[in-house]
């Protein structure tokens, strides 16, 4: 194989490892990466049975089977380092993808239009913002649907067909049911507009099983889930401006996240804004050429792009229409999170982008740094909003405790709130550690409450049942617990000692095993 063919075929996975090095920077150091949803712990546990992916607490399987997939790996790696090879590998196989997707062009052409795809895919605002959210598991089905399309759109025998397709949909079905669900919407009209008319029915038929079979491990407990959906949090997860251009605008660059914690410095400024959207407005035209030159998968993901669009746009723009189909069904819970379903508009800009420089000859690869220069605070961890620290040692004292007692039995976190924001994580706030530490049922207040900057907040309330009868026991006045605890499963308590005194009178009777100087550990 020649050096130029070498680099065509390989050089957009090294683009992709060396951006994401140049992403997570810090992040990359000893310790662990913990910031919102992306909470990895040392030794996770591997559970299964009602523990599986929800808690214990009834809960819809949020991280399934994600957290079982990492638990598998940290027993042949350190966790910390099991984390930072899934990081990295999101960055890899995004830019891998999205090169392999580049129409044929001449050789010199077509390099650089694979490096620019690859660049843009592994280097936007909605992978950036996405992972300040700590969201990994849905950046794995992000990052591995340019081969899902890839596949979708391949041709062969069934079988064949099927084998591709189950491949190539592994990290979307790792990441669980949102990585699934924005992948579905995306390969299913590909799928539709790609293959021969004879071969549609049998084609969507295929997807259907295989994206069912690999849905099993969250489906299952999720149709038999107590739990409920909160109209309310439309409103609290809706797409919002995150820039000068409104809402809109805002998708169109392929930002406009619920969380205002999730931008990257400098994001919203007027500069970065219009450099993004005019890069936006050169790559949907390019994009646009593909479409008007036949390009058989350009239709499918340009249907796929306009749904997800209209997605995000739905809770934004048409709040009560969504509010009215969660009230129906709690099903429609994911599309309250509209602004992740543009992630096929990130893949169209991306081979948009491709063509564009495509078109420029040799000329094109200066152009490849683009969408770095356009978003260049997302560096260094987002200039340090990303870092590694390492858990104080009692965390691991009272895993070990908890763990190794062999009684059946519930733990209760508190104080009562699912996110915490600890001083050796830098004031980063996190999801409770407690929910993925232990081998037995963990109940939390999985209640979100959403600061608006008009003032306000909103409160959505919480889905998991045992988290409800926990949370109004709490509530119930200053009585005390114990007994009421115990009536519930529960086993052990673990407190902040900050928050020692608010609990702690209401438990009397309860064995103190374990006292450190941020966490106290109670056995009922």
């Amino acid at each position: 194989m020649s050096l130029h063919r070498a680099l065509a075929r390989h050089g957009p996975a090294g683009l992709g490892l060396l951006l994401g090095l140049l992403a997570l920077g810090p992040a990359l150091g000893p310790g662990f990466v913990l910031r919102y949803d992306m909470v990895f712990v040392p030794d996770p546990p591997l559970v299964f049975g009602p523990v599986f992916g929800s808690g214990g607490s009834g809960g819809f399987p949020r991280a399934v089977p994600s957290d079982q997939v990492v638990a598998l790996l940290s027993a042949v790696l350190p966790a910390q380092v099991a984390q930072k090879l899934i990081l990295l590998g999101l960055f890899v196989l995004a830019a891998s993808g999205a090169a392999a997707l580049v129409p044929p062009g001449t050789e010199d052409g077509r390099t650089a239009g694979r490096f620019a795809a690859a660049a843009f895919y592994a280097w936007n605002a909605y992978l950036a913002q996405r992972l300040l959210l700590g969201q990994w598991a849905l950046l794995l089905g992000f990052a591995g649907l340019p081969w899902a399309v890839r596949a979708a759109a391949g041709g062969g025998s069934t079988g064949r067909y099927a084998v591709r397709l189950a491949v190539a949909l592994v990290p979307a079905a790792i990441g669980g049911f949102q990585a699934t669900l924005v992948t579905a919407i995306t390969v299913l009209p590909v799928a539709a507009l790609t293959r021969r008319a004879r071969a549609v029915p049998g084609s969507l038929l295929v997807i259907g099983l295989v994206i069912g079979l690999l849905s099993l491990p969250w489906l299952v407990p999720a149709l038999g889930a107590r739990a409920v959906t909160d109209p309310a949090g439309v409103d609290a997860f809706a797409a919002r401006a995150d820039g000068p251009f409104g809402t809109l605008g805002s998708l169109l660059t392929l930002g406009g996240v619920w969380n205002a914690e999730a931008e990257v410095p400098g994001q919203g400024s007027w500069a970065v804004a219009a450099v993004r959207l005019a890069l936006t407005a050169v790559a949907l035209a390019g994009f646009a050429g593909l479409v008007r030159a036949g390009e058989r998968r350009s239709r499918g993901l340009a249907v796929a792009a306009v749904a997800g669009l209209g997605v995000a746009c739905l809770g934004a723009f048409a709040p009560g229409v969504l509010k009215g189909l969660i009230g129906w069904w709690a099903g429609f819970g994911p599309f309250r999170d509209g602004q992740l379903f543009i992630a096929p508009l990130v893949l169209c800009q991306a081979l948009g982008f491709a063509v564009v420089v495509h078109r420029l000859g040799r000329l094109g690869a200066a152009a490849v740094a683009v969408p770095v220069l356009v978003l260049p605070t997302f560096a260094l961890g987002a200039f340090g909003r990303l870092a590694a620290v390492d858990y104080p040692g009692e965390w691991r004292r009272v895993q070990a405790i908890v763990n190794g007692d062999p009684a059946p039995g519930a733990l209760v976190s508190l104080p009562w709130g699912a996110h915490r924001a600890f001083a050796w994580n830098g004031g980063r706030v996190i999801l409770d550690p407690a929910t993925k530490m232990f081998s037995r049922p963990v109940v939390w207040d999985d209640t979100l409450v959403v600061e608006r900057r008009a003032g306000g907040a909103i409160r959505v309330a919480p889905e998991a049942p045992a988290a409800r009868r926990i949370g109004d026991l709490i509530r119930g006045g200053q009585g005390s617990l114990t007994a009421e605890f115990a009536a519930q499963g529960v086993r052990f308590v673990l407190i902040e000692q900050s928050n020692e005194n608010e609990f702690l009178s209401r438990l009397s009777g309860a064995s103190p095993i374990f006292r450190g100087e941020e966490l106290l550990l109670l056995r009922l």
